[in-house]
């Protein structure tokens, strides 16, 4: 199991994948009819993304130091310029600036703006050469990562997930390396117009996507880092979602209340959870009460704990009120 926890940082091109599937999923029928307000849509996507970032760096303000001592003063002050505004990502030198997550909302946000032209696309007729086009942005996806090995640009004897240097910060945490990611996902949503919502199809598509990944990601450095980081994954990953957004034990297990509780506040532990972790244990707060004997575990739900709140006590009524006052 370890080459599997180790790596989780594969789940950023699943989340980005997913992302690009919600938003297919939701808008593409209008998006086709020429029906969507692009500008409405920017606002709504900006309501939802942006509460959670501002209290991200406002709790990342303390590393602040720390990147004035990593970066030359124009790097650190396009840092400070640059972040607020979603737009660290297109530096690589600064993509992780004060909030190492954070880049993937910088991201993301290029991909929003592409959105409405990129859902637009007509409704291929048949399924299997829109199978084929999907396989090319599949091969697209896995060229950086092919490139990095090939030309090996940093002069790295190894790389992992923590390996560093110019070109493979540009490869993991900018948003050209990860478009073919979001592209995948909204093609994937077609797909899952054309296949029926039930039956056993999307169940064995599900497992399948399971098991794969699982097996992908315990094989561990076997795998070449800068392939299994971005790209590799896309097929499992969509196999996955076609299975979870399906009728069959897959989706009802995964749809328990529970888990949809806490998976509501996905967005606020991911872009919480690294900030959170670092002011939890740099204070020793585990430590003054006896409970650090329950770590990682205890800090796990304590993470949980607080993205709950953050969610219910700032996301929600922050966006409630941004759609307000921007009639989103």
């Amino acid at each position: 199991m370890a080459p599997v926890v180790n790596a989780g940082y594969a789940s950023v091109s699943f989340f980005i994948l997913l992302s690009g599937f919600v938003l297919a999923y939701n808008y593409a029928d209008r998006a086709r009819a020429g029906q969507l307000d692009k500008v409405r849509f920017w606002k709504a996507r900006f309501t939802r993304l942006y509460p959670i970032y501002l209290l991200s760096l406002l709790l990342s303000a303390g590393n602040l130091h720390g990147e004035y001592g990593a970066h030359t003063h124009a790097m650190f002050w396009a840092g400070v310029a640059l972040t607020p505004l979603l737009l660290q990502g297109w530096i690589p030198e600064i993509a992780t600036f004060l909030n190492t997550p954070a880049w993937t909302m910088s991201a993301e946000c290029s991909y929003y703006v592409a959105f409405p032209w990129l859902a637009s696309w007509k409704r291929p007729v048949r399924f299997a050469p829109h199978l084929a086009k999907m396989a090319c942005v599949w091969c697209l996806g896995m060229v950086p990562g092919v490139l990095y090995i090939a030309f090996n640009p940093d002069g790295l004897a190894h790389t992992d997930r923590w390996s560093t240097g110019p070109w493979l910060q540009a490869l993991k945490f900018t948003p050209y390396t990860h478009l073919a990611s979001f592209v995948f996902g909204v093609m994937l949503a077609t797909v899952d117009e054309m296949m029926p919502r039930d039956g056993r199809m999307r169940l064995w598509l599900g497992l399948a996507g399971f098991a794969g990944l699982f097996c992908l990601l315990e094989m561990g450095p076997l795998i070449p880092y800068p392939l299994i980081h971005d790209g590799l994954l896309m097929p499992l990953f969509g196999c996955m979602i076609l299975g979870l957004a399906g009728a069959n034990p897959l989706s009802f297990f995964f749809g328990l209340r529970p888990l949809v509780f806490v998976g509501e506040a996905s967005y606020c532990l991911y872009l919480l959870h690294f900030t959170l972790w670092n002011l939890l244990h740099d204070s020793h707060l585990l430590d003054r009460l006896n409970l650090s004997q329950f770590d990682p575990w205890i800090s796990y739900a304590i993470l949980i704990g607080l993205a709950l709140l953050a969610l219910h006590l700032v996301e929600k009524p922050a966006q409630n009120q941004l759609r307000k006052w921007m009639g989103a």
